[in-house]
C-alpha cells in the first residue's frame, strides 16, 4: 500500500513586497518523513538522509516549460544567456525546440511535420546544470538572477565564466527561509540526497528500493505495463521503445510505475541533474542520477539505485535533462493543511 498526501501550504508574506514568480506550472509531490536514515547499502557514506520537509517535481521539466521559459528570458532569440542549444532543434535525439525567427517565438516548428503537438510533454535535454539553475530561479522570482541562484556577484554567469559557482542558499538554512517569505516557494536543483530520497525510498515501510519505481527487481520497458505492471522505465535497448522521431516517452507515460512518494521517470528518459558536488571529484563537476534513454552501453544499469554519474555543469547534450525540487514555507512560518487524497496501488517488495 502507498499513501499519497497532498499538503496544502500557506506562508505568511509581507504585504509590502512586489512579487513576480514566473507562470510556469510545475507539479509537484511532498516529501516527508523527516529524519530518515541515509541508505548506506552501496556506499558507507550513505545517500537519501534529508531532515526538513521539501517538495520535488512529479514528472521532468518538460520541453513545453522549458518554451515558456525561454520565450519569457529570451523573447529576441539573441540567447544572450546562452540557455538556448541549437541541438534542441537540429539532433535527432533531440527535444525539437526551435528558434523560429518567422514568429519571433520558441517553439516546436521544427519538428517533423504532423508531430509538434506530441513534443510539449516529453523530457526537455541538452540541459546544462546551468540552465536548469537558471530556469529554477526563473520559476521562483520571474527572473533567472533572482532566487536559490542568486548570480548579482557572478559577473559573466550568462556566458558560464562562473563553472566553479558555490553561493548556492542552502535548502534547510534560515536564508532559504527568508527566500521563501518573499517568494513564497523557491525552486531549486534538488541535492542528491533530495533526489535519491524521492526516487529510492519509502517512508511508509523504512526501506529503500533498488529501483525509482517501489521494487527491487529490473524495470521492464512495457508502456501499456500489461506486463511487470507497476515497473516499467525507458531506457536504452535493442531497438529504442519508441521509434523515431520521439524516442522520449511523454513524462509519465508508465502511470502505474511512481516511486513511492509519486515521482514519474526518476529512472530512464535523462539523466537528472542535482545540485550537489560531485564527491569524489575535486572540479565543479555535479552529481547526475537516474540513467539516460541515449547511454547506449548502460541499459537498465543506469537505473539502479547503486549507479550514478557526474557531469561538467557548462555541459549540455542529448542525455541531460533536470527535474526541480521547492522549499515551500519556512519551518518557523509554516501553517499546514491537510487534505486527505489516498491512493492505493500495490507495491513490490521483490
Amino acid at each position: 500500500m502507498k499513501n499519497a498526501i497532498r499538503i496544502m501550504c500557506m506562508a505568511t508574506i509581507a504585504a509590502n513586497l512586489c512579487l513576480t514568480a514566473s507562470a510556469v506550472t510545475i507539479e509537484t509531490v511532498h516529501v516527508g518523513n523527516v529524519g530518515n536514515t541515509a541508505d548506506t547499502r552501496y556506499d558507507v557514506s550513505g545517500h537519501g538522509a534529508v531532515n526538513y520537509q521539501y517538495d520535488i517535481g512529479k514528472h521532468e521539466v518538460t520541453s513545453g516549460q522549458y518554451i515558456e521559459f525561454l520565450n519569457a528570458v529570451d523573447p529576441t532569440g539573441a540567447n544572450a544567456h546562452g540557455l538556448y542549444n541549437s541541438d534542441m532543434a537540429s539532433h535527432s535525439y533531440s527535444c525539437r525546440i526551435t528558434w523560429n525567427s518567422g514568429s519571433s517565438t520558441y517553439d516546436f516548428s521544427g519538428a517533423p511535420s504532423g508531430t509538434a503537438s506530441d513534443w510539449q510533454n516529453r523530457p526537455v535535454n541538452f540541459i546544462s546544470w546551468y540552465d536548469a539553475a537558471m530556469f529554477s530561479n526563473w520559476a521562483t522570482s520571474g527572473s533567472i538572477h533572482q532566487g536559490a541562484y542568486d548570480t548579482s556577484a557572478a559577473a559573466g554567469w550568462g556566458s558560464y565564466t562562473a563553472s566553479d559557482y558555490t553561493g548556492i542558499t542552502p535548502h534547510d538554512s534560515a536564508a532559504m527561509d527568508t527566500l521563501v517569505s518573499v517568494y513564497g516557494k523557491v525552486y531549486v536543483i534538488p541535492t542528491k540526497d533530495e533526489w535519491y530520497k524521492a526516487a529510492y525510498y519509502d517512508g511508509d515501510n523504512d526501506v529503500y528500493y533498488d529501483y525509482p519505481t517501489g521494487s527491487n527487481t529490473e524495470p521492464g520497458r512495457d508502456m501499456t505495463e500489461a506486463t511487470k505492471p507497476g515497473n516499467n522505465a525507458n531506457y536504452f535497448g535493442n531497438p529504442f521503445l519508441l521509434d523515431s522521431p520521439y524516442h522520449a516517452t511523454l513524462c509519465g507515460e508508465f502511470e502505474l510505475s511512481d516511486s513511492p512518494y509519486g515521482t514519474f521517470d526518476q529512472g530512464g528518459n535523462v539523466w537528472e541533474w542535482n545540485e550537489t558536488l560531485y564527491e569524489w571529484s575535486n572540479s565543479s563537476f555535479r552529481c547526475k542520477p537516474g540513467g539516460s534513454l541515449f547511454d547506449f552501453d548502460y541499459g537498465v544499469d543506469v537505473l539502479h539505485a547503486s549507479a550514478g554519474g557526474t557531469g561538467e555543469p557548462t555541459t549540455g547534450t542529448v542525455i541531460y535533462g533536470f527535474r526541480v525540487a521547492s522549499i515551500p514555507e519556512p519551518s518557523t512560518m509554516a501553517v499546514l493543511v491537510l487534505g486527505g487524497l489516498t491512493v492505493l496501488r500495490r507495491r513490490r517488495s521483490d
